[in-house]
């Protein structure tokens, strides 16, 4: 299981950074709308995701070289993915995204792929602390 923890991390900071970099130079790509209040939602989001990268990337460090700290980081990532999940769930909710063609069916993946992740990063820390912390991640 902490090999498919570690492919998970990693393909969270791959996708992250893949993301931004098409966001900022060509977000027709992405954009499930191109309402004004949509680009100011989705650009309230860099820091966040920015946030979720640096845990992500400190638990798949922590994790590889077996240190106590990647149930912390571990942790971090999974409630900065389930704190993002709920902030992009609700707005894609009350803007009807979900429903928009493909961009609100693009959306909807990313979303379920945030929760899944985040989730699966919490119980992998709390079903595993004790091994976690003691330097032994199974």
């Amino acid at each position: 299981m902490r090999r498919t923890i570690e492919v998970m991390l990693v393909g969270a900071l791959v996708l992250d950074v893949a993301y931004w970099s098409i966001w900022f130079t060509d977000r027709d790509v992405l954009a499930s709308e191109h309402r004004a209040a949509y680009y100011e939602f989705e650009n309230a989001f860099p820091l966040a995701d920015a946030w979720l990268g640096l845990a992500c990337l400190l638990a798949l460090v922590a994790l590889r070289q077996q240190r106590p700290s990647a149930h912390f980081w571990l942790i971090c990532s999974g409630a900065a993915g389930l704190y993002l999940f709920c902030m992009d769930f609700l707005y894609d909710v009350q803007h009807d995204i979900f429903t928009s063609g493909g961009g609100g069916a693009f959306e909807a993946f990313i979303v379920a792929v945030t929760l899944v992740f985040s989730l699966t990063l919490l119980r992998f820390a709390w079903t595993r602390r004790d091994a976690l912390l003691a330097g032994y991640p199974t």
